[in-house]
């Protein structure tokens, strides 16, 4: 059988000590697995096909050698992972498992170098149908945490139904975005996705399965929304759902004054009116990050087409060479109690975009949520999807954003522009749970807080080290400039304290620390993070 070799490839790799324990760890390990193997159908890979693949992601800036893990473990049910996960926990040399979706962190945070890597996806291919449940009496979806939200978008919508909170890119899974924030453009009504949970099915570093809630189990529920997959593994998330628009009117409005930007930006968030998303961005004409479905190309081919693209390029020549941006969609039909015709109150308003640069466009609401993935096509056709994306993501203080902007947008980027979409949006604090695990920034005096996404990909050589050093710059800049902010999907910092005190601060750390000690004493889980070492965590 093939799990007695893969416990003697895992000892070797993790195990320095005497032959007596190592012969012990082995005979213990290899029981698990036998009876996790035959009473489950979970298997192991550790060939080199496997180990590389669960050694890469997105990002593509960690080096497959330095983050091949031992195994890659694909579970046929949540059993099989909790299984796996007392093993480790109960070894005398417990080994790090993470917990694989679709490998879409850009910093190495899923791997598991020298241990296991769960491929999540293997839950859903035996059972795919038993994985997506939508109840219409109780207004919710349970989602297996394996699943993509835009499986569970179709799922939903074939009841007439739709979860309210989305991330910008809907081909991630439910347990990947839970265990961030999952955020977008629609966060700032509804709040993040991990403010929109019910119930989660979860597994600790223990080997333990939880099912959670506010009411029940509720400071497990909390580490692990936003918990950057730390205490435990999502198996299932039941999120509310609500009656479903049937199209989206779409707009773009350009700017060339952030300050003008940002002004509408918070007047628009503040107000309960129709507008159901909002997103914005910076950058020289034609980085725009998404275009349109087919037939239509581009926002100017229905408002002007060569004339407004020439309006455009003159108004970036007078702005010093950056635009902003503002898109939104006005949500009607189905369930909706707008029509078509609000997007005009909107661009009515007295907002201070330039006149004439408004572009509008009517897509149905599956395209207009599902928007960046045409653009993925695109990339993929042309062999620019698998690439090096040195991301970074910051919130940023609503009181700091125009000083973020002139230094950055004006100064850091513009000196060099490595090009990829830049955003900018505005969130309300109130509908961020401060309970959960995720950081964003202190000052409860500031309702508003901005989320800034320099989402720039390598492609040429050379590109990788200019954009990171570049991103350091930018972060070099808030420092200097007291500009308190907090990473999104953060990059790993090197060494714990680092963590503790640049990204949590003194009283999150302290509550994170103490969640971590609870959930995963043995420091199993996604280690990938590096925000704790080897056992016994401190």
């Amino acid at each position: 059988m093939a799990a007695p070799l893969f416990v003697l490839i895992i000892i070797f790799v993790l195990v320095r000590t005497t032959t007596s324990v190592i012969d012990q760890t082995i005979h213990e390990l290899d029981q698990t697995f036998r009876e996790v193997a035959d009473a489950t159908g979970g298997r192991f890979r550790t060939d080199a096909e496997a180990t590389a693949l669960a050694a890469t992601d997105f990002g593509t800036n960690v080096s497959v050698e330095a983050a091949r893990p031992a195994a890659v473990f694909y579970p046929s049910c949540p059993a099989d992972i909790a299984a796996l996960l007392r093993a480790s926990s109960s070894s005398a040399s417990p080994f790090p498992v993470s917990a694989r979706g679709r490998g879409h962190s850009t910093g190495g945070q899923a791997m598991a170098p020298g241990g296991v890597v769960i491929d999540m996806a293997s839950l859903g291919r035996r059972r795919r149908a038993a994985r997506i449940n939508v109840s219409v009496d109780g207004r919710y979806v349970d989602a297996g945490g394996e699943q993509l939200w835009v499986d569970v978008l179709h799922a939903t919508l074939a009841h007439g139904l739709t979860p309210r909170s989305w991330t910008d890119y809907l081909h991630l899974t439910v347990g990947g975005t839970l265990s961030n924030a999952g955020i977008s453009g629609q966060a700032f009504r509804h709040g993040p996705q991990i403010s929109n949970v019910l119930e989660l099915d979860v597994i600790t570093g223990t080997g333990e399965m939880v099912t959670c809630s506010k009411e029940k189990h509720g400071d497990l529920f909390d580490a692990v929304l936003g918990g950057l997959g730390q205490f435990g593994i999502i198996t299932r998330a039941r999120i509310p759902v609500v009656p479903a628009p049937a199209r989206a009117r779409w707009l773009r409005l350009l700017y060339a004054d952030v300050a003008a930007l940002t002004g509408d930006q918070e007047r628009l968030i503040a107000e309960d009116g129709p507008l159901a998303g909002i997103s914005h961005e910076e950058g020289i004409i034609g980085s725009w990050r998404s275009q349109p479905p087919p037939p239509s190309t581009s926002f100017f081919s229905d408002a002007g087409g060569d004339h407004a693209a020439a309006n455009v390029a003159k108004l970036a020549k007078e702005a010093g060479g950056v635009l902003y941006c503002l898109e939104g969609a006005i949500y009607y039909g189905g369930a909706g109690d707008t029509s078509a015709a609000d997007v005009d109150k909107v661009l009515l308003r007295e907002l201070r975009y330039t006149r004439g640069l408004a572009f509008v466009q009517d897509v149905s609401y599956v395209e207009f949520l599902d928007r960046v993935h045409a653009g993925e096509l695109k990339l993929r056709a042309a062999g620019l999807w698998h690439v090096p994306h040195p991301w970074l993501n910051l919130f940023i203080p609503r009181s700091r954003i125009l000083d973020f902007a002139a230094g950055v947008f004006h100064g850091v980027l513009l000196r060099r522009h490595h090009g990829g979409p830049v955003l900018i949006y505005p969130m309300n604090r109130r509908v961020w749970d401060g309970a959960t695990s995720a950081v964003f920034p202190d000052g409860e005096e500031e309702e508003v807080f901005y989320t800034v996404g320099l989402l720039r990909s390598a492609v040429a050589a050379g590109d990788l080290a200019a954009v990171e050093a570049q991103n350091a710059e930018v972060e070099r800049f808030c420092e200097d400039a007291g500009i308190t902010c907090a990473r999104y999907l953060p990059e790993p910092y090197e060494e714990t304290a680092e963590w503790a005190a640049r990204h949590f601060g003194p009283g999150r750390w302290e509550r994170f620390a103490r969640r971590k000690r609870k959930y995963d004493p043995k420091a199993i889980l996604a280690r990938g993070q590096r925000i704790f070492s080897h056992p016994p965590v401190a």
